[in-house]
């Protein structure tokens, strides 16, 4: 880390540090406690024995002073505070070891070309194109009908997190919505600081900070998530129960992934057919809720 990091992702880099560092136990380290503690984890001198490095030079790291961090002693203190890959990338990041920036929000005309044909012939399953903070900048029929209708949504707000966090009506489309709220959040403040979110990764967050207290509760314990696939539960208005799997593709040059909903069961995949023939015989089916 150097002067050329800024003073806001020091301030990331110190808490992020920190808050790794209150949720481990000497215990699971291997340490014997010793006595009561005044605040719950470890102690600054105990990564820094785990790692092999002076207590200064990583007191000065958590503080997020601009000193110089080598990849071996970043690996160390991953080591030291049990950071997953997703944690690891995010620490490293931080730390000013970064990839070059991109900006997919801007997408360029060509690739929606190119993709559309592929999204409309996904259908009946649910496909969109999305940048890595979750604006939608293509979709599908089935898609367009999953939550509401996205085309009477302004472009603009078209962000799964966004509207995850400011509209019920979206929000009460997942059964299970706070386990989503957490994995969504740290899926984009991973994102977030990897490069990869484009130029208008501030502004995305800096929305749902103004607009959402929960937002801004699950922000500022700095966890963060690699996923590319998981299983979600969503109550269609229109069919039911959904049982989807949720599989994402990176399109690495532009910074944009390919989002698939596939059907769980049978009983979901005769729903999604369902799905998509309303969707064709009757246009703006869910009608204007704006």
């Amino acid at each position: 880390m150097t002067d050329t990091i800024s003073p806001s992702a020091r301030r990331e880099l110190g808490d992020f540090l920190r808050t790794r560092r209150e949720r481990l136990s000497p215990g699971r380290v291997g340490l014997p406690a010793t006595g009561r503690r005044r605040t719950p984890g470890l102690r600054r001198e105990e990564v820094a024995v785990l790692a092999g490095v002076g207590v200064t030079w990583y007191t000065w790291l958590e503080q997020g002073r601009p000193i110089n961090v080598s990849t071996q002693v970043l690996k160390a203190v991953g080591r030291a505070l049990r950071l997953d890959e997703a944690e690891t990338r995010h620490l490293r990041r931080l730390a000013g070891v970064r990839p070059p920036a991109t900006d997919p929000a801007g997408c360029d005309p060509a690739l929606l070309t190119a993709f559309q044909p592929v999204l409309d012939k996904l259908d009946p399953y649910p496909a969109c194109l999305q940048t890595r903070l979750f604006d939608v900048v293509a979709y599908n029929r089935a898609y367009r009908h999953l939550f509401t209708d996205m085309d009477l949504i302004p472009s603009a707000e078209r962000n799964c997190a966004v509207q995850f966090f400011t509209d019920p009506d979206w929000r009460s489309r997942y059964v299970d919505d706070d386990i989503v709220a957490t994995r969504m959040v740290a899926r984009m403040r991973a994102a977030a600081s990897a490069g990869t979110a484009g130029a208008d990764a501030s502004s995305v967050v800096g929305r749902l900070l103004e607009r959402s207290d929960e937002f801004a509760r699950l922000w500022s314990r700095h966890d963060v998530l690699l996923q590319h696939y998981e299983v979600k539960r969503l109550e269609s208005p229109l069919v039911g129960l959904l049982q989807l799997n949720f599989v994402s593709t990176d399109v690495t040059e532009t910074g944009h992934r390919l989002m698939v909903m596939t059907p769980g069961d049978e009983e979901t995949s005769r729903r999604l057919e369902q799905l998509s023939g309303l969707a064709a015989t009757v246009p703006g089916l869910l009608g204007d809720r704006r």
